[in-house]
């Protein structure tokens, strides 16, 4: 696509305007140019179906501190494909100089804008490809600039195709390999047994009203996505160095035991795959890969299973989000406790781990001393879905990895249903296996301090069947009926019911039996003034010291509230941060 622009483009004329108008002021320092050339390359990222202009930019670099360039031309959909950076540089700045100093410092130079208010120098390949003065010279700005846009990883084409059709392709082999694990149902007698032994698991572990076709899901989720993990995150053992893919592993051996070949049947899905993986190649510090394989993820939802999709919310909280719940937390632990994520008997618990991200981000504030005690006995997580555990897993165990330069399994991570655990039938139970079981009791019996994360917005949080059911949890429920809707004086208290409600409920009864300790959660901002919420608000203001709420909008039902809103979803947002101070 040939970028449309003029010398007579109101965005150029803009931009030499306030550049003169600076230059009279001699104010063409870089802070003060790089917001109108921003402004340009954002109008050219706008004629892009798939570019996005992110400022301020962090490259992310393994085992070192991170740049932070002016600005980079990502992907949309990942926010992670790198299509080009942009660096802006002083008029006093020797540019050749400045250019030779980020390269050692280890910018990427596949295609590399530098721009000051006289000039710009665009690096591709490794190769200067473009320089040219800019003073009252439009077309060549116009003309780098093109060059810039133009410029496309080769691989990234292939990707931008196959991720397209891998939704629809996902689809399709879902389907059939369901197909094929119900007539092995009934044709091959080990499998059955298997796969009975499996569900009977899954039901004491997640949801005693599984049913057979959400254990079939999560057989065909393995089967899918398990070479994407193996290759993407270089860990060619991980079904067995993974408590539950182990378990799982062995159901599949029982499958193929008769007649089907996981590898040619998975063929026809190759050229998705290398895609994928060459893109990810691409990729090498390891944060990035992270949110690389979470839009993977997140298209094989939508592709194969959108009710799940539609159950939890395959929506990841922005890190943005994630670092400010974090920082609020280490801040009010220093000034109310005395204490700090790093110190001892500080134990952090995050129920809706998803792929991990609050307990990523809280390990990097645990200073070196003490990583190895936090890791191994002080870092806690549940999640109920069987992809974003293995991804939970494998980022968690990687970021130690990086951090201590040795290899250990994260035995904090749980796969299990958070709010089950409330209920009083879970004692003796056993969650999957041996190992998974010792987890789920050891993090019972930690006197957990910190409670973060993102619960599930939507209404249910584990399909029953098609109707994506409300699951019953009998204690927790009651719970809510005495202390939230009971003093209410709504006539339909409905939303009661929503999970992220359960999930406020869930925190402050798992903090009772101790003197304090903070809850910090990115929720529906729905109970800050929903007319079946005041009981919830009463109680919330009864039981804690000090409440922070930080509403962030993007409630589209609301007139006034046009700003967006930070998850793309249609109900209104807030983090709210609990402190009990005993």
């Amino acid at each position: 696509m040939q970028l449309q622009l003029k010398s007579s483009s109101k965005v150029i004329t803009e931009y030499y305007n306030a550049i003169e108008a600076l230059s009279r002021n001699q104010q063409t320092h870089e802070g003060a140019v790089a917001p109108y050339f921003a402004n340009v390359l954002r109008h050219c990222a706008n004629q892009y179906e798939q570019l996005t202009l992110v400022e301020q930019y962090s490259i992310k670099r393994d085992g070192r501190k991170p740049l932070r360039a002016d600005g980079a031309l990502v992907d949309k959909q990942t926010n992670v494909l790198l299509y080009g950076i942009w660096e802006a540089k002083d008029s006093k700045d020797k540019l050749e100089q400045e250019i030779k100093k980020k390269f050692k410092d280890g910018y990427p130079s596949d295609n590399i804008l530098f721009q000051s208010p006289e000039q710009i120098v665009l690096y591709q390949h490794n190769e200067e490809v473009f320089k040219a003065s800019i003073i009252d010279q439009p077309e060549n700005l116009i003309t780098g600039l093109e060059d810039f846009f133009s410029y496309k990883p080769p691989v990234y084409a292939q990707w931008e195709e196959a991720i397209v059709a891998f939704k629809d392709k996902v689809g399709e082999l879902g389907g059939a390999l369901v197909e094929i694990i119900l007539k092995e149902l009934k044709l091959n007698k080990p499998f059955k047994q298997a796969f009975e032994d499996f569900s009977n698991l899954c039901r004491v572990a997640i949801n005693p009203n599984l049913a057979e076709s959400a254990v079939i899901e999560m057989l065909v989720q393995h089967l899918l996505t398990e070479r994407l993990f193996r290759t993407i995150f270089n860990n060619s053992d991980f079904v067995n160095k993974n408590v539950i893919a182990k378990e799982i592993e062995k159901v599949i051996l029982a499958l193929t035991s008769r007649s089907f070949s996981r590898h040619d049947f998975l063929k026809s899905l190759d050229r998705f795959y290398i895609a994928i993986e060459e893109t990810a190649s691409t990729i090498h510090a390891y944060g990035r890969k992270q949110d690389f394989l979470n839009a993977v993820y997140e298209n094989f939802f939508q592709g194969f299973a959108v009710k799940v999709a539609d159950t939890h919310g395959i929506v990841y909280t922005p890190q943005p989000i994630v670092d400010f719940m974090v920082n609020s937390v280490q801040e009010i632990l220093k000034q109310e406790f005395n204490q700090d994520l790093s110190s001892e008997g500080v134990h952090v618990l995050d129920p809706f781990t998803g792929t991990g991200n609050f307990i990523l981000r809280v390990m990097q504030e645990v200073d070196a001393l003490n990583l190895e005690r936090k890791y191994r006995k002080e870092l806690h997580c549940n999640e109920i879905m069987l992809l974003p555990y293995y991804i939970a897993s494998m980022n968690i165990e990687h970021a130690y990895y990086e951090r201590s330069q040795q290899y250990e399994p994260f035995s904090g991570i749980c796969l299990v249903d958070t709010f089950e655990l409330s209920e009083p039938k879970q004692q003796g139970f056993n969650f999957f296996v041996p190992e998974n079981t010792e987890r789920v009791n050891a993090q019972k019996a930690a006197p957990i301090f910190v409670i973060m994360g993102n619960p599930p917005y939507n209404v249910g949080q584990s399909d029953e069947n098609d109707n994506n059911k409300n699951r019953k949890y009998p204690h927790l429920d009651s719970l809510i009926t005495d202390n939230y809707a009971k003093f209410s004086k709504a006539t339909n208290k409905n939303s009661l019911s929503d999970a992220y409600v359960k999930a406020f409920m869930w925190a402050t009864e798992r903090l009772q039996n101790q003197k304090s300790g903070i809850i910090a959660f990115v929720t529906n901002s729905g109970f800050l003034d929903g007319i079946a919420a005041d009981g919830m608000r009463q109680y919330l203001e009864e039981h804690f010291d000090d409440i922070h709420i930080f509403d962030l909008g993007g409630n589209s039902r609301k007139s006034d509230d046009d700003l967006g809103n930070v998850f793309g979803i249609r109900v209104g947002v807030a983090v709210t941060i609990l402190v009990k101070k005993g």
